[in-house]
């Protein structure tokens, strides 16, 4: 009797190993769809990762490719939460987006725990890939180091070495303002004060006539998505530029430019990673990705689907969605698609260029999304620190 049970329990053991080996890999879209960054990623990401799945051919392994996505509404609790389910229930594999640094920083940690792999794009703090660097975490499109070099390394050389800093009140706008008062410091600039703001707030007037008052050159956004939008805004109900002050919005993209409208956004100075209109690649992703959501997309998006396609080829190439074995795939494989030409390095920082661009004035722009115009490349090693560099206990 006791023979047959144990022959009983090793047939099922058997059976269950193989449904976990037949299950397909399950990719994760976990960032804010309704709420402040909601067009910075939002649904629109989701659709870049489904264009990523679709462009690597549906299936890894001979097994299908499924995603899942869920609207952590920048709340960090709230995230883990859902990534607790997706992991533990669910079967996700990777977790990628993951807008906000506050979730993104807390996601990381739980990955680390799950031996998950989770690439952040959306959200922006340097410690992802520093000091709060885990074994399973990777960092795709930017971050405030390089928005710091890019950004307010320009601006500090074109004479603007005063500044003052309107920051969100959460890790990002902390790292964000840090790393760019680093660089205007190293470049001979001042730091003349900062005001923090709460996430998502509709009223910049006492902040912004703090910003008028200190009498710096520039006035550096530390926030993004619709805050900065309407920092912008009300800046010009102040006068500020009018009043000879320059506005800096150190995290800037597509989206934010498209809402401001060329009117308001002429001449703001800002850098991504990725701009639809740059080249032959770029151009041919942006159009597939128009005709699927009515706009062209920005870093964040052709950073989501990048992350998703390269997170596929490193599982063919490891043969197993086993996360080790797939970190190592990750690490090692180049990164060449419409997003980026570029390497990861130790502490899963992906490094690639980035560009410094200038808003069009309207008369300039010749047809519909036609915003940018290129100031300079930031080279990938200026823009990010080495793996030794960054502050990650890993590489030490």
């Amino acid at each position: 009797m006791k023979l047959r049970f144990l022959s009983a329990v090793a047939a099922c053991s058997l059976l269950l190993g193989g449904a976990a080996t037949a299950q397909g890999v399950k990719i994760g879209i976990l960032n804010d769809q309704s709420g402040v960054y909601a067009d910075y990623g939002g649904k629109y990401s989701v659709e870049a990762a489904k264009m990523a799945i679709e462009d690597f051919g549906g299936e890894v392994l001979g097994q299908k490719i499924d995603l899942v996505t869920a609207d952590h509404q920048n709340k960090p609790d709230l995230a883990v939460s859902i990534a607790r389910k997706w992991y533990d229930v669910d079967g996700v594999d990777m977790i990628t987006e993951l807008t906000t640094s506050s979730v993104a920083l807390a996601i990381q940690d739980l990955s680390k725990q799950a031996k998950k792999i989770d690439i952040v794009v959306g959200a922006a703090t340097s410690r992802i890939t520093g000091d709060a660097c885990t074994p399973y975490g990777f960092h795709w499109s930017f971050d405030t180091h390089a928005l710091g070099v890019g950004t307010g390394g320009a601006l500090t050389e074109q004479g603007g070495d005063t500044w003052f800093f309107l920051t969100a009140d959460y890790a990002f706008g902390y790292s964000l303002e840090q790393d760019t008062s680093d660089i205007v410091k190293a470049k001979g600039g001042k730091v003349l004060g900062s005001v923090r703001h709460p996430l998502n707030s509709s009223d910049f007037s006492s902040f912004l006539l703090q910003a008028q008052s200190s009498k710096a050159k520039v006035v550096g956004l530390a926030n993004a998505g619709l805050d900065t939008i309407n920092s912008i805004k009300q800046a010009s109900e102040f006068g500020i530029v009018a009043g000879g002050q320059k506005m800096a919005g150190l995290l800037m993209t597509l989206a934010e430019v498209h809402g401001l409208g060329l009117q308001a956004a002429q001449g703001l100075v800002l850098t991504e990673a990725f701009y639809w209109d740059r080249d032959d690649k770029s151009r041919a992703f942006a159009e597939k990705f128009f005709k699927r959501t009515g706009r062209m997309p920005n870093m964040i998006q052709a950073g989501t689907y990048s992350s998703t396609l390269q997170y596929l080829k490193a599982v063919k190439a490891a043969g197993t969605k086993d996360s080790d074995a797939v970190v190592k795939k990750l690490k090692e494989l180049p990164v060449d698609d419409a997003f980026a030409q570029g390497k990861v390095q130790e502490n899963g920082r992906m490094v690639h260029d980035l560009y410094l661009f200038e808003v069009k004035k309207p008369s300039d722009s010749k047809k519909p999304w036609d915003y940018y115009k290129q100031l300079a490349t930031i080279p990938g090693d200026k823009a990010f620190p080495s793996a030794k560099d960054s502050g990650c206990p890993l590489t030490k």
